[in-house]
């Protein structure tokens, strides 16, 4: 079951933390959270699963920047969120997905329990123009049934920034 927005709005400060919050992003059953100002590169063109693959930030001006095709690009809310007992997910908003732009290529899905930033897999169909507070995607929140565990020590759990991919730790004995 997803939560209403009112319901979003009730569990606020209980079990749901978003910071900051405003509620004119609140919608009827999600809420909107905006694009920070920076922006992390890969710096190779291959990246190695097994390694840590270097990159380099570039901040998005408020007069815009451009993002090209065929380059993936991380960026990340400004919001930090916590959930407790709801099962936190991110998609791109309908308006800036009909402009080609696709804000989580596989990773919209969030462990009860986390706690963070959001990373975005920012990647575009053509050319288009970004520009940092930008409502580029919304947060909404599923029950969940049955006895689980928290997210409470997992390689992306409190970060503080745009996070690369992490996976190259799977591979470590």
């Amino acid at each position: 079951m997803i939560l209403s927005g009112k319901e979003i709005q009730r569990e606020l400060g209980k079990r749901i933390f978003i910071e900051p919050f405003d509620p004119s992003r609140l919608n009827p059953n999600s809420y909107n959270l905006t694009l920070h100002d920076e922006l992390l590169v890969y710096d190779s063109p291959v990246l190695d699963m097994k390694k840590p693959n270097p990159a380099h930030t570039i901040r998005i001006p408020e007069s815009g920047l451009r993002l090209e095709p065929g380059r993936l690009y991380l960026g990340r809310t400004r919001e930090f969120t916590r959930t407790e007992g709801f099962v936190p997910m991110l998609e791109g908003r309908s308006s800036v997905g009909r402009l080609g732009l696709f804000i989580h290529v596989t990773a919209g899905f969030g462990d009860v329990g986390f706690a963070g930033y959001w990373t975005l897999e920012i990647f575009c169909v053509q050319p288009i123009v970004i520009y940092p507070g930008v409502e580029l995607c919304q947060i909404y929140y599923h029950t969940i049934q049955g006895d689980y565990e928290p997210y409470r020590s997992g390689k992306y759990q409190n970060n503080q920034g745009i996070q690369p991919s992490l996976l190259y730790r799977d591979f470590e004995p």
